[in-house]
């Protein structure tokens, strides 16, 4: 993650204990190959199984009442995006998730359209 990031942040993990904080796109590559983080896809079912990107799991906030599920630990690095930064579904899902006791959710607010405008792979 960015080196520019508050000092102050936990130092156990690269993530720190951010709360919504916005990442880059440099940020989610990070993510994608950190075991201690999970990427999420905050689009529905049909959208993530068309694409996504490699690694990520789906949580709709539709279906935010199986959150535990996905994502048992909750003090775990969490980085949520959607489709891009006109969707509301990724801020919306990191709101729900926080309201829900996550300590450590960030937003990737350029989405998969970013990502795949940069010519980065997804899968489907």
């Amino acid at each position: 993650m960015s080196p520019s990031r508050d000092a102050s942040l936990n130092p156990a993990t690269p993530y720190g204990a951010w709360m919504s904080v916005d990442v880059t796109r440099d940020d989610v590559r990070l993510a994608l190959a950190d075991p201690t983080v999970t990427v999420v896809d905050a689009l529905p079912a049909g959208a993530y199984g068309r694409r996504h990107l490699s690694g990520a799991v789906n949580l709709a906030v539709e279906r935010i009442d199986t959150a535990a599920d996905v994502l048992p630990d909750r003090a775990a690095a969490v980085v949520v995006y959607s489709t891009d930064e006109a969707c509301d579904r990724a801020p919306g899902l990191v709101t729900a998730l926080e309201e829900r006791g996550y300590t450590d959710v960030r937003v990737y607010r350029g989405g998969i359209e970013d990502w795949v405008a940069a010519g980065l792979p997804v899968d489907s």
